[in-house]
Protein backbone atom coordinates (compact mmCIF):
# COMPACT_ATOMS: atom_id res chain seq x y z
CA UNK A 1 0.00 0.00 0.00
CA UNK A 2 1.31 3.46 -0.93
CA UNK A 3 2.28 5.65 2.02
CA UNK A 4 -0.16 8.34 0.84
CA UNK A 5 -3.00 5.84 1.25
CA UNK A 6 -1.73 4.94 4.71
CA UNK A 7 -1.74 8.63 5.68
CA UNK A 8 -5.37 8.88 4.58
CA UNK A 9 -6.43 5.77 6.50
CA UNK A 10 -4.66 7.00 9.64
CA UNK A 11 -6.44 10.33 9.33
CA UNK A 12 -9.80 8.56 9.05
CA UNK A 13 -8.92 6.74 12.27
CA UNK A 14 -8.35 10.07 14.04
CA UNK A 15 -4.57 9.80 14.00
CA UNK A 16 -2.21 12.47 12.78
CA UNK A 17 0.63 11.35 10.54
CA UNK A 18 3.46 12.99 8.62
CA UNK A 19 6.52 12.07 6.66
CA UNK A 20 9.72 13.60 7.98
CA UNK A 21 12.91 14.05 5.94
CA UNK A 22 16.41 13.26 7.16
CA UNK A 23 16.83 16.95 7.96
CA UNK A 24 13.74 16.88 10.17
CA UNK A 25 11.50 18.80 7.74
CA UNK A 26 7.90 17.88 7.06
CA UNK A 27 7.48 16.48 3.55
CA UNK A 28 3.77 15.64 3.74
CA UNK A 29 1.14 15.61 6.49
CA UNK A 30 -2.36 14.12 6.58
CA UNK A 31 -5.51 16.12 7.29
CA UNK A 32 -5.79 15.14 10.96
CA UNK A 33 -2.11 15.89 11.54
CA UNK A 34 -2.47 19.34 9.99
CA UNK A 35 -5.44 20.06 12.26
CA UNK A 36 -3.74 18.79 15.42
CA UNK A 37 -0.61 20.87 14.68
CA UNK A 38 -2.66 23.96 13.73
CA UNK A 39 -0.90 23.95 10.37
CA UNK A 40 -3.67 25.53 8.25
CA UNK A 41 -2.15 23.79 5.21
CA UNK A 42 1.25 25.46 5.64
CA UNK A 43 3.31 22.75 7.35
CA UNK A 44 5.20 21.44 4.32
CA UNK A 45 8.88 22.36 4.66
CA UNK A 46 8.57 23.33 8.32
CA UNK A 47 10.96 21.81 10.89
CA UNK A 48 8.94 19.50 13.15
CA UNK A 49 11.15 20.08 16.21
CA UNK A 50 10.24 23.77 16.08
CA UNK A 51 6.55 22.91 16.20
CA UNK A 52 6.51 20.01 18.64
CA UNK A 53 9.90 18.62 19.61
CA UNK A 54 8.64 15.57 21.58
CA UNK A 55 7.01 14.17 18.42
CA UNK A 56 10.49 13.80 16.93
CA UNK A 57 11.70 11.72 19.87
CA UNK A 58 11.24 7.97 19.99
CA UNK A 59 10.64 6.85 23.57
CA UNK A 60 9.06 3.91 25.34
CA UNK A 61 7.51 6.29 27.86
CA UNK A 62 4.82 8.75 26.73
CA UNK A 63 6.17 12.24 26.06
CA UNK A 64 3.61 14.97 25.67
CA UNK A 65 3.97 17.69 23.06
CA UNK A 66 2.25 20.89 24.26
CA UNK A 67 1.08 22.49 20.99
CA UNK A 68 -1.34 25.05 22.43
CA UNK A 69 -2.90 26.00 25.74
CA UNK A 70 -4.67 22.90 27.01
CA UNK A 71 -3.72 20.82 23.93
CA UNK A 72 -1.26 17.93 24.00
CA UNK A 73 -0.12 15.39 21.41
CA UNK A 74 1.70 12.10 21.86
CA UNK A 75 3.61 9.92 19.42
CA UNK A 76 2.20 6.47 18.53
CA UNK A 77 3.84 3.36 17.04
CA UNK A 78 4.15 3.68 13.24
CA UNK A 79 3.28 0.94 10.72
CA UNK A 80 5.95 -0.37 8.37
CA UNK A 81 5.88 1.51 5.05
CA UNK A 82 7.98 0.37 2.10
CA UNK A 83 7.82 3.28 -0.36
CA UNK A 84 8.83 6.25 1.83
CA UNK A 85 11.34 8.69 0.26
CA UNK A 86 14.98 7.85 0.98
CA UNK A 87 15.96 8.62 4.56
CA UNK A 88 12.43 9.69 5.50
CA UNK A 89 10.38 8.33 8.37
CA UNK A 90 6.69 8.11 9.15
CA UNK A 91 5.59 9.68 12.42
CA UNK A 92 2.13 8.92 13.79
CA UNK A 93 0.62 10.88 16.68
CA UNK A 94 -2.70 11.44 18.39
CA UNK A 95 -4.57 13.92 20.55
CA UNK A 96 -3.38 13.21 24.11
CA UNK A 97 -5.02 16.14 25.88
CA UNK A 98 -7.16 13.88 28.05
CA UNK A 99 -4.12 11.73 28.90
CA UNK A 100 -2.07 14.75 29.95
CA UNK A 101 -4.95 16.18 31.97
CA UNK A 102 -5.41 12.79 33.67
CA UNK A 103 -1.72 12.56 34.55
CA UNK A 104 -1.66 16.09 35.94
CA UNK A 105 -4.78 15.51 38.02
CA UNK A 106 -3.40 12.21 39.31
CA UNK A 107 -0.26 14.01 40.43
CA UNK A 108 -2.45 16.47 42.34
CA UNK A 109 -4.58 13.71 43.87
CA UNK A 110 -1.50 11.75 44.93
CA UNK A 111 -0.04 14.78 46.70
CA UNK A 112 -3.16 15.14 48.88
CA UNK A 113 -2.82 14.17 52.52
CA UNK A 114 -6.42 12.93 52.52
CA UNK A 115 -7.16 9.44 51.23
CA UNK A 116 -9.29 9.25 48.06
CA UNK A 117 -11.17 6.26 46.64
CA UNK A 118 -13.19 6.41 43.41
CA UNK A 119 -15.72 3.81 42.27
CA UNK A 120 -17.84 3.37 39.15
CA UNK A 121 -21.64 3.21 39.14
CA UNK A 122 -21.51 -0.47 40.17
CA UNK A 123 -19.36 0.39 43.22
CA UNK A 124 -16.31 -1.23 41.64
CA UNK A 125 -13.01 0.30 42.71
CA UNK A 126 -11.67 2.53 39.95
CA UNK A 127 -8.92 4.52 41.66
CA UNK A 128 -7.03 4.83 44.96
CA UNK A 129 -4.63 7.67 45.64
CA UNK A 130 -1.29 7.23 47.41
CA UNK A 131 -2.68 8.36 50.79
CA UNK A 132 -5.40 5.70 50.59
CA UNK A 133 -2.86 3.01 49.71
CA UNK A 134 -0.66 4.09 52.63
CA UNK A 135 -3.57 4.21 55.10
CA UNK A 136 -4.91 0.78 54.17
CA UNK A 137 -1.67 -0.98 53.19
CA UNK A 138 -3.34 -2.22 50.00
CA UNK A 139 -1.87 -2.57 46.53
CA UNK A 140 -4.13 -1.04 43.90
CA UNK A 141 -3.59 -3.87 41.44
CA UNK A 142 -4.91 -6.38 44.00
CA UNK A 143 -8.36 -4.78 44.28
CA UNK A 144 -8.87 -2.73 41.11
CA UNK A 145 -12.24 -3.54 39.54
CA UNK A 146 -13.61 -5.33 42.60
CA UNK A 147 -16.77 -4.25 44.39
CA UNK A 148 -16.02 -2.34 47.59
CA UNK A 149 -18.16 -4.78 49.59
CA UNK A 150 -15.67 -7.56 48.75
CA UNK A 151 -12.69 -5.50 49.86
CA UNK A 152 -14.02 -3.80 53.01
CA UNK A 153 -16.16 -5.04 55.89
CA UNK A 154 -18.07 -2.51 58.02
CA UNK A 155 -17.54 -3.31 61.68
CA UNK A 156 -20.98 -2.01 62.66
CA UNK A 157 -22.70 -3.71 59.70
CA UNK A 158 -23.80 -0.32 58.31
CA UNK A 159 -23.97 0.44 54.61
CA UNK A 160 -20.75 1.62 53.05
CA UNK A 161 -20.56 5.28 52.12
CA UNK A 162 -19.90 5.06 48.38
CA UNK A 163 -22.69 2.57 47.53
CA UNK A 164 -25.05 4.71 49.62
CA UNK A 165 -24.29 8.01 47.84
CA UNK A 166 -24.49 6.25 44.46
CA UNK A 167 -27.89 4.86 45.41
CA UNK A 168 -29.30 8.08 46.91
CA UNK A 169 -27.49 10.50 44.55
CA UNK A 170 -26.85 12.69 47.59
CA UNK A 171 -23.55 13.59 49.29
CA UNK A 172 -22.85 12.36 52.79
CA UNK A 173 -20.52 14.67 54.66
CA UNK A 174 -18.38 14.51 57.78
CA UNK A 175 -19.30 10.86 58.41
CA UNK A 176 -17.32 8.57 60.63
CA UNK A 177 -16.95 4.88 59.77
CA UNK A 178 -15.06 1.88 61.09
CA UNK A 179 -14.14 -0.91 58.71
CA UNK A 180 -11.69 -3.74 58.19
CA UNK A 181 -9.92 -4.46 54.91
CA UNK A 182 -9.88 -7.95 53.42
CA UNK A 183 -6.29 -8.15 54.65
CA UNK A 184 -7.31 -7.63 58.29
CA UNK A 185 -6.34 -3.99 58.85
CA UNK A 186 -8.77 -1.96 60.99
CA UNK A 187 -9.49 1.55 59.71
CA UNK A 188 -11.18 4.47 61.49
CA UNK A 189 -12.05 7.38 59.19
CA UNK A 190 -14.06 10.56 58.87
CA UNK A 191 -15.06 11.17 55.26
CA UNK A 192 -16.92 13.36 52.82
CA UNK A 193 -18.66 11.26 50.16
CA UNK A 194 -20.09 12.40 46.84
CA UNK A 195 -21.94 10.85 43.89
CA UNK A 196 -20.75 11.70 40.38
CA UNK A 197 -23.82 12.61 38.34
CA UNK A 198 -23.66 13.77 34.73
CA UNK A 199 -26.85 14.71 32.84
CA UNK A 200 -28.91 12.68 35.29
CA UNK A 201 -26.72 9.58 34.90
CA UNK A 202 -24.79 8.31 37.90
CA UNK A 203 -21.23 7.60 36.77
CA UNK A 204 -19.87 6.64 40.16
CA UNK A 205 -18.98 7.97 43.59
CA UNK A 206 -15.94 8.87 45.63
CA UNK A 207 -14.83 9.40 49.22
CA UNK A 208 -12.29 11.84 50.61
CA UNK A 209 -11.18 10.37 53.92
CA UNK A 210 -9.10 11.41 56.89
CA UNK A 211 -7.44 8.81 59.07
CA UNK A 212 -9.25 9.51 62.34
CA UNK A 213 -6.81 7.43 64.39
CA UNK A 214 -4.20 10.10 63.65
CA UNK A 215 -6.62 12.91 64.46
CA UNK A 216 -7.69 11.10 67.62
CA UNK A 217 -4.08 10.91 68.78
CA UNK A 218 -3.78 14.63 68.11
CA UNK A 219 -7.02 15.15 70.01
CA UNK A 220 -5.55 13.42 73.08
CA UNK A 221 -2.30 15.39 72.81
CA UNK A 222 -4.17 18.71 72.62
CA UNK A 223 -6.29 17.94 75.67
CA UNK A 224 -3.29 16.66 77.64
CA UNK A 225 -1.27 19.74 76.70
CA UNK A 226 -4.13 22.02 77.72
CA UNK A 227 -4.37 20.31 81.08
CA UNK A 228 -0.62 20.63 81.62
CA UNK A 229 -0.67 24.29 80.64
CA UNK A 230 -3.74 25.06 82.71
CA UNK A 231 -2.48 23.58 85.92
CA UNK A 232 0.79 22.75 87.54
CA UNK A 233 1.63 21.45 91.00
CA UNK A 234 3.30 24.33 92.81
CA UNK A 235 3.51 23.12 96.39
CA UNK A 236 3.88 19.39 96.12
CA UNK A 237 0.72 19.05 98.20
CA UNK A 238 -1.74 18.91 95.39
CA UNK A 239 -2.50 22.65 95.20
CA UNK A 240 -2.99 23.60 91.56
CA UNK A 241 -2.31 27.00 90.07
CA UNK A 242 -3.88 28.31 86.87
CA UNK A 243 -1.28 29.06 84.20
CA UNK A 244 -3.53 30.08 81.30
CA UNK A 245 -4.15 33.60 82.53
CA UNK A 246 -5.10 36.34 80.10
CA UNK A 247 -2.03 38.57 79.77
CA UNK A 248 -3.56 41.68 78.19
CA UNK A 249 -5.30 44.51 80.03
CA UNK A 250 -7.09 47.63 78.87
CA UNK A 251 -3.93 49.66 79.47
CA UNK A 252 -2.26 47.57 76.77
CA UNK A 253 -4.71 48.83 74.13
CA UNK A 254 -2.83 51.69 72.48
CA UNK A 255 -5.08 54.44 71.17
CA UNK A 256 -5.90 58.13 71.17
CA UNK A 257 -8.87 58.04 68.76
CA UNK A 258 -12.43 58.69 69.83
CA UNK A 259 -13.62 55.49 68.10
CA UNK A 260 -11.29 53.28 70.12
CA UNK A 261 -11.89 55.24 73.30
CA UNK A 262 -15.61 54.49 72.92
CA UNK A 263 -14.96 50.75 72.44
CA UNK A 264 -12.58 50.56 75.40
CA UNK A 265 -14.97 52.47 77.66
CA UNK A 266 -17.83 50.12 76.83
CA UNK A 267 -15.69 47.05 77.41
CA UNK A 268 -14.53 48.39 80.78
CA UNK A 269 -18.17 48.85 81.73
CA UNK A 270 -19.36 45.38 80.66
CA UNK A 271 -16.36 43.76 82.37
CA UNK A 272 -18.10 44.42 85.70
CA UNK A 273 -20.96 42.05 84.86
CA UNK A 274 -21.28 38.39 83.92
CA UNK A 275 -23.22 38.95 80.69
CA UNK A 276 -22.09 37.30 77.47
CA UNK A 277 -20.28 39.65 75.11
CA UNK A 278 -19.87 39.32 71.35
CA UNK A 279 -17.00 41.30 69.85
CA UNK A 280 -17.35 42.10 66.16
CA UNK A 281 -14.36 43.30 64.17
CA UNK A 282 -12.42 42.60 61.01
CA UNK A 283 -9.41 40.29 61.09
CA UNK A 284 -6.47 41.96 62.79
CA UNK A 285 -8.37 44.54 64.84
CA UNK A 286 -7.38 42.99 68.18
CA UNK A 287 -10.57 41.27 69.29
CA UNK A 288 -8.79 38.75 71.53
CA UNK A 289 -6.86 41.57 73.20
CA UNK A 290 -10.22 43.10 74.16
CA UNK A 291 -11.53 39.73 75.36
CA UNK A 292 -8.53 39.17 77.62
CA UNK A 293 -8.84 42.72 78.95
CA UNK A 294 -12.52 42.15 79.80
CA UNK A 295 -11.57 39.01 81.72
CA UNK A 296 -8.77 40.73 83.65
CA UNK A 297 -11.04 43.63 84.60
CA UNK A 298 -13.82 41.32 85.79
CA UNK A 299 -14.50 39.63 89.10
CA UNK A 300 -13.38 36.41 87.40
CA UNK A 301 -9.82 37.67 86.89
CA UNK A 302 -8.43 35.09 89.33
CA UNK A 303 -10.16 32.29 87.45
CA UNK A 304 -8.99 30.58 84.25
CA UNK A 305 -9.16 32.23 80.84
CA UNK A 306 -9.42 29.71 78.00
CA UNK A 307 -9.76 30.44 74.28
CA UNK A 308 -10.48 28.21 71.31
CA UNK A 309 -10.49 29.04 67.61
CA UNK A 310 -13.65 27.46 66.19
CA UNK A 311 -12.34 27.79 62.61
CA UNK A 312 -9.13 25.85 63.20
CA UNK A 313 -10.51 22.60 64.65
CA UNK A 314 -12.65 19.89 62.98
CA UNK A 315 -16.24 19.64 64.20
CA UNK A 316 -15.89 16.26 65.94
CA UNK A 317 -12.74 17.36 67.74
CA UNK A 318 -14.25 20.74 68.62
CA UNK A 319 -17.23 19.08 70.32
CA UNK A 320 -14.94 16.84 72.37
CA UNK A 321 -12.73 19.78 73.34
CA UNK A 322 -15.67 21.93 74.41
CA UNK A 323 -17.75 19.38 76.30
CA UNK A 324 -15.23 16.66 77.25
CA UNK A 325 -15.44 12.90 76.70
CA UNK A 326 -16.24 9.76 78.65
CA UNK A 327 -14.19 6.61 78.26
CA UNK A 328 -15.50 4.52 75.37
CA UNK A 329 -17.43 7.37 73.75
CA UNK A 330 -15.62 6.33 70.57
CA UNK A 331 -12.62 4.19 69.76
CA UNK A 332 -9.74 5.26 71.99
CA UNK A 333 -11.73 7.90 73.87
CA UNK A 334 -10.59 8.64 77.44
CA UNK A 335 -12.43 10.29 80.32
CA UNK A 336 -11.46 13.95 80.04
CA UNK A 337 -13.02 17.28 81.02
CA UNK A 338 -13.87 19.75 78.28
CA UNK A 339 -13.08 23.46 78.12
CA UNK A 340 -16.36 24.40 79.82
CA UNK A 341 -15.37 22.35 82.86
CA UNK A 342 -11.79 23.62 82.77
CA UNK A 343 -12.99 27.23 82.57
CA UNK A 344 -15.33 26.83 85.56
CA UNK A 345 -15.23 30.04 87.59
CA UNK A 346 -13.54 31.88 84.75
CA UNK A 347 -14.00 32.92 81.13
CA UNK A 348 -14.19 30.98 77.86
CA UNK A 349 -13.53 32.80 74.57
CA UNK A 350 -15.04 31.28 71.40
CA UNK A 351 -13.04 32.77 68.55
CA UNK A 352 -14.64 32.94 65.06
CA UNK A 353 -17.91 31.55 66.37
CA UNK A 354 -19.44 31.86 62.88
CA UNK A 355 -17.14 29.02 61.74
CA UNK A 356 -18.74 26.54 64.15
CA UNK A 357 -21.05 23.96 62.57
CA UNK A 358 -24.74 24.85 62.95
CA UNK A 359 -25.56 21.51 64.61
CA UNK A 360 -22.83 22.06 67.20
CA UNK A 361 -24.15 25.58 67.80
CA UNK A 362 -27.43 23.99 68.93
CA UNK A 363 -25.58 21.93 71.56
CA UNK A 364 -23.67 25.01 72.66
CA UNK A 365 -26.96 26.89 73.07
CA UNK A 366 -28.23 24.28 75.55
CA UNK A 367 -25.12 24.68 77.69
CA UNK A 368 -25.50 28.46 77.71
CA UNK A 369 -29.19 28.22 78.62
CA UNK A 370 -28.92 25.59 81.36
CA UNK A 371 -25.36 26.02 82.63
CA UNK A 372 -25.03 22.23 82.38
CA UNK A 373 -22.54 20.24 80.31
CA UNK A 374 -22.86 16.63 79.20
CA UNK A 375 -19.65 15.01 78.04
CA UNK A 376 -19.56 13.18 74.71
CA UNK A 377 -20.62 9.61 75.50
CA UNK A 378 -21.77 10.59 79.00
CA UNK A 379 -25.21 10.35 80.60
CA UNK A 380 -24.90 12.73 83.54
CA UNK A 381 -24.80 16.52 83.45
CA UNK A 382 -22.16 18.69 85.10
CA UNK A 383 -22.92 22.18 86.39
CA UNK A 384 -20.49 24.86 85.19
CA UNK A 385 -20.12 28.55 85.97
CA UNK A 386 -18.47 30.10 82.93
CA UNK A 387 -18.68 33.52 81.33
CA UNK A 388 -18.65 33.15 77.55
CA UNK A 389 -17.11 35.78 75.29
CA UNK A 390 -17.20 35.36 71.51
CA UNK A 391 -15.53 36.91 68.48
CA UNK A 392 -16.91 37.23 64.98
CA UNK A 393 -15.20 38.72 61.91
CA UNK A 394 -18.30 39.47 59.84
CA UNK A 395 -21.36 41.48 60.87
CA UNK A 396 -23.52 39.23 63.12
CA UNK A 397 -26.72 39.78 61.15
CA UNK A 398 -24.88 38.94 57.94
CA UNK A 399 -23.71 35.69 59.57
CA UNK A 400 -27.33 34.93 60.53
CA UNK A 401 -28.57 35.60 56.99
CA UNK A 402 -25.83 33.37 55.54
CA UNK A 403 -26.81 30.57 57.97
CA UNK A 404 -23.41 30.73 59.67
CA UNK A 405 -24.83 31.74 63.04
CA UNK A 406 -28.05 30.62 64.70
CA UNK A 407 -30.29 33.55 65.54
CA UNK A 408 -31.13 32.14 68.99
CA UNK A 409 -27.44 31.56 69.73
CA UNK A 410 -26.68 35.15 68.72
CA UNK A 411 -29.25 36.45 71.21
CA UNK A 412 -27.63 34.32 73.91
CA UNK A 413 -23.99 35.14 73.06
CA UNK A 414 -24.57 38.72 72.01
CA UNK A 415 -26.31 40.06 75.10
CA UNK A 416 -23.78 42.87 74.68
CA UNK A 417 -22.41 43.60 71.20
CA UNK A 418 -19.30 45.70 70.82
CA UNK A 419 -17.80 46.77 67.50
CA UNK A 420 -14.01 47.02 67.32
CA UNK A 421 -13.28 49.69 64.66
CA UNK A 422 -10.86 48.87 61.83
CA UNK A 423 -7.63 50.85 61.59
CA UNK A 424 -8.87 52.93 58.64
CA UNK A 425 -11.60 54.34 60.91
CA UNK A 426 -9.13 55.39 63.60
CA UNK A 427 -6.19 56.72 61.62
CA UNK A 428 -5.28 59.10 64.44
CA UNK A 429 -3.84 56.04 66.22
CA UNK A 430 -1.36 55.22 63.44
CA UNK A 431 1.61 57.36 64.64
CA UNK A 432 1.48 56.10 68.21
CA UNK A 433 0.96 52.49 67.09
CA UNK A 434 3.90 52.70 64.70
CA UNK A 435 6.10 54.21 67.41
CA UNK A 436 5.07 51.50 69.88
CA UNK A 437 5.90 48.69 67.45
CA UNK A 438 9.26 50.30 66.69
CA UNK A 439 10.09 50.37 70.41
CA UNK A 440 9.11 46.71 70.79
CA UNK A 441 11.28 45.72 67.82
CA UNK A 442 14.16 47.78 69.23
CA UNK A 443 14.06 45.57 72.34
CA UNK A 444 13.82 42.21 70.55
CA UNK A 445 16.21 43.06 67.69
CA UNK A 446 18.62 45.21 69.74
CA UNK A 447 18.18 48.21 67.43
CA UNK A 448 17.98 51.97 67.95
CA UNK A 449 15.36 53.10 65.45
CA UNK A 450 13.51 56.28 66.39
CA UNK A 451 10.51 56.60 64.07
CA UNK A 452 9.14 56.50 60.51
CA UNK A 453 9.77 59.47 58.23
CA UNK A 454 7.05 61.85 57.05
CA UNK A 455 6.60 60.19 53.62
CA UNK A 456 5.96 56.84 55.27
CA UNK A 457 3.54 58.38 57.74
CA UNK A 458 1.62 60.10 54.93
CA UNK A 459 1.25 56.82 53.09
CA UNK A 460 0.20 55.08 56.29
CA UNK A 461 -2.57 57.67 56.68
CA UNK A 462 -3.98 57.04 53.21
CA UNK A 463 -3.51 53.26 53.00
CA UNK A 464 -6.68 51.19 53.61
CA UNK A 465 -5.07 48.62 55.99
CA UNK A 466 -7.14 45.54 55.05
CA UNK A 467 -5.14 43.60 57.66
CA UNK A 468 -5.73 46.32 60.25
CA UNK A 469 -3.44 46.74 63.28
CA UNK A 470 -1.81 43.36 62.67
CA UNK A 471 -0.79 44.45 59.16
CA UNK A 472 0.70 47.69 60.51
CA UNK A 473 2.67 45.71 63.08
CA UNK A 474 3.99 43.37 60.39
CA UNK A 475 4.91 46.33 58.14
CA UNK A 476 7.02 47.85 60.93
CA UNK A 477 8.64 44.51 61.74
CA UNK A 478 9.38 43.95 58.03
CA UNK A 479 11.09 47.34 57.82
CA UNK A 480 13.10 46.80 61.01
CA UNK A 481 14.43 43.49 59.68
CA UNK A 482 15.87 44.98 56.48
CA UNK A 483 16.75 48.52 57.66
CA UNK A 484 20.55 49.06 57.58
CA UNK A 485 22.21 49.25 60.98
CA UNK A 486 23.33 52.84 60.42
CA UNK A 487 19.80 54.16 59.86
CA UNK A 488 17.57 55.31 62.71
CA UNK A 489 14.48 56.35 60.72
CA UNK A 490 12.34 54.03 58.58
CA UNK A 491 11.98 55.38 55.02
CA UNK A 492 9.67 54.38 52.18
CA UNK A 493 12.03 51.91 50.50
CA UNK A 494 11.90 49.62 53.55
CA UNK A 495 8.11 49.42 53.82
CA UNK A 496 6.43 46.38 52.13
CA UNK A 497 5.98 47.15 48.44
CA UNK A 498 2.26 46.35 48.29
CA UNK A 499 1.49 49.22 50.67
CA UNK A 500 2.84 51.70 48.13
CA UNK A 501 1.81 50.05 44.89
CA UNK A 502 -1.63 48.52 45.41
CA UNK A 503 -4.87 50.45 44.92
CA UNK A 504 -6.58 50.73 48.29
CA UNK A 505 -9.89 51.80 49.66
CA UNK A 506 -9.18 55.32 50.80
CA UNK A 507 -6.25 56.33 48.60
CA UNK A 508 -7.60 55.23 45.24
CA UNK A 509 -8.29 58.74 44.03
CA UNK A 510 -6.90 61.00 46.74
CA UNK A 511 -5.14 63.96 45.14
CA UNK A 512 -3.29 65.52 48.08
CA UNK A 513 -1.22 63.72 50.73
CA UNK A 514 -2.41 64.01 54.31
CA UNK A 515 0.07 65.69 56.62
CA UNK A 516 0.04 65.29 60.37
CA UNK A 517 -0.74 68.45 62.27
CA UNK A 518 -0.48 69.37 65.88
CA UNK A 519 -4.19 68.92 66.52
CA UNK A 520 -5.72 65.48 66.13
CA UNK A 521 -9.00 67.16 65.21
CA UNK A 522 -7.47 68.77 62.10
CA UNK A 523 -5.99 65.46 60.97
CA UNK A 524 -9.23 63.64 61.67
CA UNK A 525 -11.22 66.05 59.50
CA UNK A 526 -8.64 65.90 56.71
CA UNK A 527 -8.90 62.13 56.61
CA UNK A 528 -12.70 62.27 56.62
CA UNK A 529 -12.61 64.70 53.67
CA UNK A 530 -10.32 62.40 51.66
CA UNK A 531 -12.53 59.39 52.35
CA UNK A 532 -15.75 61.30 51.57
CA UNK A 533 -14.40 62.69 48.27
CA UNK A 534 -13.00 59.30 47.25
CA UNK A 535 -16.32 57.54 47.83
CA UNK A 536 -18.30 60.24 46.02
CA UNK A 537 -16.03 60.14 42.97
CA UNK A 538 -16.25 56.34 42.66
CA UNK A 539 -20.04 56.42 43.13
CA UNK A 540 -20.22 59.00 40.37
CA UNK A 541 -18.08 56.85 38.05
CA UNK A 542 -20.37 53.85 38.62
CA UNK A 543 -23.66 55.79 38.65
CA UNK A 544 -24.42 54.89 42.24
CA UNK A 545 -24.05 51.13 41.77
CA UNK A 546 -23.10 49.87 45.25
CA UNK A 547 -21.58 46.54 44.19
CA UNK A 548 -19.40 48.00 41.42
CA UNK A 549 -18.29 50.91 43.61
CA UNK A 550 -17.41 48.57 46.48
CA UNK A 551 -15.25 46.47 44.12
CA UNK A 552 -13.51 49.58 42.80
CA UNK A 553 -12.79 50.73 46.36
CA UNK A 554 -11.80 47.19 47.41
CA UNK A 555 -14.20 47.08 50.34
CA UNK A 556 -17.29 45.07 51.17
CA UNK A 557 -20.78 46.25 50.23
CA UNK A 558 -21.61 46.46 53.93
CA UNK A 559 -18.62 48.73 54.63
CA UNK A 560 -19.50 51.00 51.71
CA UNK A 561 -23.14 51.24 52.79
CA UNK A 562 -21.96 52.05 56.31
CA UNK A 563 -19.86 54.94 55.01
CA UNK A 564 -22.65 56.23 52.75
CA UNK A 565 -24.85 56.43 55.82
CA UNK A 566 -22.03 57.82 57.97
CA UNK A 567 -21.33 60.71 55.56
CA UNK A 568 -25.02 61.19 54.68
CA UNK A 569 -24.29 60.70 50.96
CA UNK A 570 -27.31 61.00 48.66
CA UNK A 571 -26.96 57.80 46.62
CA UNK A 572 -29.97 58.66 44.43
CA UNK A 573 -28.16 61.75 43.23
CA UNK A 574 -25.48 59.60 41.59
CA UNK A 575 -28.01 57.13 40.19
CA UNK A 576 -29.90 59.91 38.42
CA UNK A 577 -26.84 61.59 36.90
Amino acid sequence: MHYQDILTILSQCGLGALVLSEEGKILVVNETGDRLLHGEGKLKGRVLSELALPLSVESECPIYANVAFGEYLMRCPSPEVADLPHGAQLIVFRDATQDACHDMLMNIVNQMSEAVILCDAESRIFLLNDAQIKMESIETKDILGENVSKVYHMRDESEMNIPEVIRTKRPKLNHRQYYTTRYGKDIDTVSNNYPIVQNGQVLGGFSIMEDWSTVDDLHKQIIELREKLRTKNTSGKGRLENTLNAKYRFDDIIHISAAMNKAVSRCRQVAQTDSSVMLYGETGTGKELFAQSIHNASKRADGPFLAINCAAIPENLLESLLFGTEKGAYTGAERRPGLFEQADGGTLLLDEINSMNISLQAKLLRVLQDGMVRRVGGSSEICVNVRVLSNINIPPYQAIEENKLRRDLFYRLGVVNINIPPLRERREDIPILAKTYIMRCNETMVRNVRDVDQAVLERFYTYAWPGNVRELQHAIEHAMNILPDDMSVITTEYIPEHIFHEETESVAIAQEPVRATAGTGTLHHAIRDIEYNSICRVLQQHRGNISESARALQMSRQNLQYRIKKYNIDIEHFRNM
